[in-house]
């Protein structure tokens, strides 16, 4: 299934260089092997968390390097149910512009103040119309752009550099190397993809597994149908990989560079948010402990597995379910 050079969109010397362009503060973030939560899961876990930095989540990565090419005063247009609109939001702070981010009613109450905070106007839309309201928004001012999380190469290619620090073992005194499988998350795609794009050529024989909530397959079902497959809605408490009519981009490139694809439930992915607050004090939000959910649930083979916490901006009304049954495995 994979595919050569000519097929692939995304830049192998790009995401080499975005090491040195992107924001220092979403850049060489923790990755360790702890044992208590090898222990939990029964395997030896590389564990990478990329929520200590200002959005609490790896989506400063791709949208800072995207930044970088629109003019001082654009409007960057998006739609979100959070975690990229943060991103954008500071991303344009940061680089003269300016952030428009839709998103739909009921979104996460921390993901909409943390928006606002940094500067970015929201605008709260009905079901299932957010998307086309944000293209129309931008489409009727000469001055936006709409940008799309898991089509631009510049995003993915900005996620990417999480693939560059998961092989840099000379940089990065506690990496095992040689990683067997990397479990990531899978929403829009950019994660997978860019980490993907550089793992592939670097590290070959590394297997790369992309995880969907069971309520949200469309990602899953179009990777193994080759074209996508839109679901009529997607039925998950994780807005993070609810994904219900997959990116055609990202679709291609999965289908170029990811090596299998498992699924989990809300439980699983809610047990694994308590492992990762007992054995390594980090509270993760559903699709940021998704790969700890996978490693946890499916026989993925090798020795050692790699995973990513992605994002920890946690809905208060999980904090009573992750904290009922107090904490455990998986």
């Amino acid at each position: 299934m994979h595919g050569t050079d000519l097929d692939m969109d995304l830049d192998l010397s790009r995401i080499a260089d975005a090491s040195g362009l992107i924001d220092p503060v979403f850049l060489r973030t923790p990755q360790f092997v702890d044992e208590q939560l090898c222990a939990a899961l029964g395997k030896r876990v590389l564990v990478k968390v990329e929520t200590l930095n200002p959005l609490r989540s790896f989506k400063g990565r791709g949208v800072d390097l995207l930044a970088r090419e629109f003019e001082p005063g654009t409007r960057l247009v998006c739609e979100s149910t959070g975690n990229f609109g943060q991103a954008v939001g500071y991303a344009a702070a940061r680089h003269g512009l300016r952030a428009d981010v839709f998103v739909p009613t009921g979104t996460n109450p921390v993901k909409l103040k943390r928006m606002a905070s940094l500067g970015v106007t929201v605008h709260e839309i009905g079901a299932g119309r957010a998307e086309q309201a944000a293209r129309d928004h931008a489409a009727a001012d000469p001055g936006s752009v709409f940008i799309e999380d898991g089509s631009h190469p510049r995003i993915s290619e900005g996620a990417g550099t999480i693939g560059v620090e998961l092989l840099a073992s000379g940089t990065i005194d506690t990496v095992v190397l040689p990683i067997d499988t990397v479990v990531l998350p899978v929403g829009d795609g950019a994660l997978i993809t860019g980490v993907a794009r550089w793992i592939k050529e670097h590290a070959p024989h590394t297997r790369i597994v992309g995880v969907c909530a069971k309520g949200a397959p469309s990602m899953a079902d179009s990777w193994r149908a080759g074209r996508v497959l839109p679901t009529e809605r997607a039925d998950t408490f994780e807005e993070g990989i609810a994904i219900d009519s997959p990116i055609p981009e990202s679709v291609h490139r999965m289908r170029l560079l990811v090596d299998d694809m498992v699924m989990v439930d809300d439980e699983d992915m809610l047990a694994a948010m308590r492992t990762a607050l007992d054995t390594l004090g980090v509270l993760p939000e559903p699709a940021g402990a998704a790969g700890l959910a996978a490693i946890a649930t499916h026989d993925l083979p090798g020795d050692v597995q790699a995973t990513v916490i992605t994002g920890a901006n946690v809905s208060p009304t999980l904090f009573g379910d992750v904290l009922a049954e107090g904490t455990g495995t998986p």
